[in-house]
């Protein structure tokens, strides 16, 4: 219902609006002496020796940061940097932190998000709910600039370039602060940033394009590749921010889709609810962020759908030459 409330206009608002607003000017309050605190200096954030690049946004839920975190660890490593990443790890809880994430890392302790960032790049994962402890975690491991996967309002780090992530479709809402509307901070702080990415719709002027491109399905048990064609009686299931984004990128792949099942972001699934889940078609397919948390559950008809993040030439030229510039302040690629 509270999305209906920020994103659809619902008459629900005339309802919830006298309660929700009050709420939502205090959140606006502290976040903002929040904010305030370290831009003036009476708090202190923990400045890096390298680079430190920020993906976020100033919305509530996925807006798609963690293609962009994967698509820049990519393009950084083709250039000869070694990037590490640094996130919270959302919904999980380690034994103790930092966490440096591996092969074998549950995501009970690390959260999908960092597992499926390390899974597909490789690259050094760092989770703490302290973030800059993540970084001092990461530093002797030979890393030559952070990249943090969400973080826009954790101001206790300091950061180089900031990336704010919009869903190109649903934008801002109603615009309001939470819990009111979807809002982290105001529109306005975008003003501030250094790259807006627009996730799908129409990107604005002065914003960056990315599309999300799907690819094979995957077989969770043989690694197979196949179009999502050829898997018929599909039962598809997403715990992201925004299920129905998945869902309409199978659509539009020609999916023989028989049963659509969303989820919460980061939801923790049973093995029986997807086994039941599976049982009302012929294949179960899912998102590889879900994909990382179901692996060991995974059945021979379960596939998962990877995406990758794209930009046209321009954007990527822009977005790179200003991350060497930023780079070569620091020193040069460890290549």
């Amino acid at each position: 219902m509270i999305e209906k409330l920020w994103f659809e206009n619902h008459p629900i608002k005339y309802l919830l609006w006298p309660l929700l607003w009050p709420l939502s000017q205090l959140f606006g309050l502290i976040s903002r002496s929040r904010r305030d605190a370290y831009q003036a200096g009476k708090k202190e954030a923990y400045r890096s020796p390298v680079p430190v690049i920020i993906v976020g946004n100033i919305t509530a839920g996925g807006n798609g940061k963690t293609p962009m975190v994967i698509w820049l660890v990519e393009k950084l490593q083709a250039l000869g940097y070694t990037p590490g990443v640094v996130s919270r790890g959302y919904g999980a809880k380690a034994p103790s932190y930092p966490l440096i994430v591996g092969a074998q890392t549950s995501t009970a302790h690390c959260g999908d998000e960092p597992k499926l960032i390390f899974k597909r790049t490789q690259a050094p994962v760092a989770v703490d709910p302290v973030r800059s402890n993540a970084v001092k975690a990461l530093l002797p491991l030979g890393v030559d600039i952070i990249i943090t996967d969400d973080g826009l309002q954790h101001y206790a780090l300091a950061r180089d370039i900031e990336f704010a992530v919009v869903d190109g479709k649903r934008r801002f809402g109603n615009q309001q602060l939470l819990p009111l509307g979807p809002l982290r901070e105001r529109v306005e702080r975008l003003d501030e940033v250094d790259f807006i990415i627009t996730n799908g719709g129409q990107a604005e002027s002065g914003e960056a394009a990315m599309t999300l491109a799907p690819n094979l399905a995957v077989n969770m048990k043989t690694g197979e590749r196949v179009p999502v064609g050829q898997l018929k009686r599909l039962v598809a299931m997403a715990g992201i921010g925004h299920p129905p984004r998945f869902f309409h990128t199978l659509e539009k792949l020609g999916a023989d889709l028989h049963v659509c099942q969303g989820f919460a972001d980061h939801q923790n699934f049973q093995t029986s609810q997807l086994l039941e889940l599976a049982s009302r078609g012929a294949h179960l397919i899912m998102t590889e962020k879900d994909a990382v948390k179901c692996a060991e559950d995974a059945q021979d008809n379960w596939w998962y759908l990877p995406v990758s993040a794209m930009f046209s030439q321009h954007d990527e030229q822009r977005i790179l030459e200003r991350i060497n510039q930023i780079k070569e302040q620091y020193g040069s690629p460890s290549a």
